[in-house]
């Protein structure tokens, strides 16, 4: 798995800066940006303002807003000299990236009010092939990311997007900048950070595509496993999770999410819903544990912190879990949980309607 990092947003600043050269001695204020309101030079400020914007964020492990500050450039800057500042800009934020640990978060807006390093390299990286696509579109330059710096900005941003043939001309049209066939027209859009979930001793971390890919094909996800690796239930709730998006019918937060131990940021397990709420609001989950951290309440744990976040919604007013009749940990699990077995008429519409195996217990959560 390509993990998000500094590299990619130096990889992405390098390109940038390159294009942008070949028109420096160009007046950008006099061009617009693309289908953008913002000139070229309007656009260029604000590239570096957002590369700054998110390294300060990330190293100063800011919580419910923006650090207040903000950049300004000298007077009489030329295009070679904001180039030196995207250039910086882009160093800071790689920098803030590598040097941040796995288990920072810090304030953005959107969806969930934080992002990991992950995300603020992938924002970084989103900011700059976009808007240098808008300033050389404007510029009649020719500008094409690495396929992979777009691929990535997709899987870890876009887990709502279904992949297309080819990554940059989807995120192109994801983004409002193009057309892909067979799609409709964008016009309006967002990024989407994954969810984080926190318990009492563990915090529940949305799998993003390309983690969950990764651990389909028996890699690690990106994470230390307690026990080396994850129970092969998470490999397969990875796999259908993957399976959604490639499908296009993967809702983020009604995903896969891995159980990361504070003490020590070691993963000991999955947890995750089977689907979308039903019509009735009903939603059903599914968890497991590598073998060396049961018995230790952490199953517990997630369960109330995802049924608790499931129940703080709208669209779910009923939480289910199945379990196999002799799996008894399991079912006091779910107990511990404050859910209750179905009622036998329940459990016989589960089988007639929804094709419950006749081996498995239906237990109900509904607050």
């Amino acid at each position: 798995m390509r993990a998000m990092s500094g590299d990619q947003v130096t990889e992405a600043v390098r390109g940038c800066v390159t294009t942008l050269r070949a028109a420096v001695d160009r007046d950008w204020t006099a061009v617009r940006a693309g289908s953008l309101e913002w000139d070229c030079h309007a656009t260029a400020v604000h590239v570096a303002e957002c590369l700054l914007a998110y390294a300060g964020n990330l190293a100063g492990h800011a919580r419910d807003a923006y650090v207040p500050f903000e950049l300004r450039l000298d007077d009489g800057t030329g295009n070679d000299g904001l180039l030196h500042v995207i250039e910086t800009t882009g160093a800071l934020l790689a920098a803030a990236v590598n040097t941040a640990s796995p288990d920072v978060r810090a304030f953005h807006p959107y969806p969930f009010r934080s992002a990991d390093r992950e995300g603020f390299a992938a924002m970084g990286v989103a900011e700059v092939l976009l808007h240098t696509h808008d300033m050389a579109q404007g510029l009649g330059l020719e500008y094409a990311p690495a396929e992979g710096l777009a691929e990535s900005v997709l899987t870890w941003l876009f887990p709502h997007v279904q992949p297309g043939p080819e990554a940059w001309p989807t995120l192109l049209w994801a983004t409002g900048r193009g057309e892909l066939a067979g799609r409709p027209e964008v016009d309006s859009w967002r990024w989407h950070n994954n969810l984080v979930l926190p318990a009492d001793r563990l915090t529940l971390t949305g799998l993003r595509p390309a983690a969950a890919r990764d651990l389909r094909l028996g890699g690690d996800g990106g994470l230390t496993w307690l026990g080396g690796a994850p129970y092969e239930g998470t490999r397969e709730a990875a796999g259908f999770m993957v399976k959604a998006y490639e499908a296009g019918v993967h809702r983020p937060d009604f995903g896969v999410f891995t159980l990361v131990r504070d003490e020590d940021g070691l993963a000991v397990g999955g947890i995750g819903f089977h689907g979308t709420p039903d019509t009735e609001g009903r939603v059903e989950i599914g968890y497991d544990l590598v073998p060396e951290a049961r018995g230790h309440g952490y199953a517990t744990e997630a369960v109330r912190a995802l049924t608790t976040w499931a129940l703080s919604r709208d669209d779910v007013h009923t939480v289910t879990a199945t379990v196999e009749s002799d799996n008894t940990p399991s079912q006091r699990v779910l107990a511990r949980a404050g859910f209750h077995r179905a009622a036998t008429e329940q459990e016989q519409t589960a089988r007639e309607e929804h094709g419950m195996e006749s081996g498995l217990r239906l237990y109900v959560y509904t607050g």
